[in-house]
């Protein structure tokens, strides 16, 4: 086990106009499950790549542990990696698959049959052994690129969108698996995806891009609650955060048409102007016509059992084409009603719209 360090870690694909990761800082302590998200392109795979030694680092250095790994050959940093389509031999047995690596480092058999057998009974694929990948489920055969990984006793998994080509129960009960799986073993673990969901349920820490660039870097709960910019308030949460526009009233409240939403008092000091208003849809609350409120008229509610998500509309200035509401009261609202929510002062997120830099506590 190890940590991991990028030190100004760049890429640029020659021809490209500029870097795909410009400069990455960022540190991984050992036996860390750090994920990497952002959307398509953000510079996440390229970033685990450069990890891995399959893409080349033009500039800056990355270190495993107190080795610098950057110009090393892949099959020197001791790293392990998953990828998306599992890569496994179709002609060889699962024993074989998870052992290979083992064989072409010239293992002795009687210690490759023993971690082999090890990492299948971690993995629930004992009685899979000699079948071949194609008789294998999606979710089995990702088990048996973990098992292949895990055989080697790396210092890193690098885990490349593993869950992707799972349907979604399935990638629900892997997920669970490998982050328990990597819990049990404490092996430091770069997990890369697109999938939000999957970042906040997994890591440790997550580290959010765009464009190459580190967005933050925390906990799944203080990305949550304290998003350091409008990128990152927009791309974490399922559904997505409300984004209001609205303008810096003289009475530190925040004006979004005719309506003031009271705000925190540290961001009412710094506010000025254009700024933007979050709202986690679980954070507003329904009031009644006469008692003010922001207006949404409901267009679809989306039933989960034990509460919903109702999608509106609002025609106020500012507010978004569809303003996201979660209530818990069933079969309280349906198509077609106009309801009012405002929300407490606690649970706004304010934001400067020209910078996305966040104003709030």
């Amino acid at each position: 086990m190890a940590t991991v360090t990028f030190e100004k870690a760049q890429r640029w694909y020659p021809g490209a106009d500029s870097p795909a990761v410009p400069g990455l800082d960022l540190e991984i302590e050992d036996g860390e499950f750090m994920v990497l998200v952002g959307p398509s392109g953000c510079g996440k795979s390229t970033t685990l790549r450069m990890l891995a030694g399959l893409e080349e680092c033009n500039r800056g250095s990355i270190f495993i542990g107190d080795r610098d790994v950057t110009n090393a050959a892949p099959k020197d940093r001791d790293i392990a990696m998953v990828f998306q389509n599992y890569a496994l031999y179709p002609h060889m047995s699962v024993r074989d698959n998870m052992a290979f690596s083992l064989k072409m480092a010239k293992m002795p058999s009687a210690e490759r049959d023993t971690r082999v057998a090890e990492a299948a009974r971690m993995l629930g694929l004992e009685e899979f052994l000699d079948r071949k990948p194609k008789a294998l489920s999606g979710g089995q055969r990702q088990r048996v690129a973990m098992g292949r990984a895990i055989v080697r006793n790396p210092q890193v998994f690098c885990m490349d969108e593993p869950l992707s080509n799972l349907d979604a129960k399935m990638r629900v009960q892997t997920r669970t698996d490998i982050a328990k799986l990597q819990a049990d073993l404490g092996v430091t673990t770069v997990y890369v995806t697109h999938d939000q969901v999957e970042a906040m349920t997994m890591g440790d820490r997550v580290a959010v891009m765009n464009l190459g660039v580190l967005q933050q870097v925390d906990t799944p709960l203080g990305l949550y609650d304290r998003p350091v910019n409008l990128f990152v308030a927009g791309f974490i949460g399922s559904p997505q955060m409300n984004l209001l526009s609205a303008r810096a009233d003289e009475s530190g409240q925040a004006r979004i048409g005719d309506y003031l939403v009271p705000v925190d008092p540290a961001a009412a000091s710094r506010m000025s102007g254009s700024i933007t208003v979050g709202v986690r849809p679980e954070s507003w609350r329904q009031v009644s016509a006469e008692a003010g409120g922001l207006p949404v008229k409901v267009t679809v509610v989306e039933e989960l059992g034990a509460d919903a998500f109702v999608y509106g509309t609002s025609d106020v200035e500012g507010a978004p084409s569809s303003v996201i509401v979660r209530v818990t009261e069933r079969d309280s609202v349906s198509k077609g009603d106009v309801i009012h929510v405002t929300t407490d002062p606690r649970h706004v997120h304010v934001f400067d719209t020209t910078t996305g830099e966040r104003l709030s506590d």
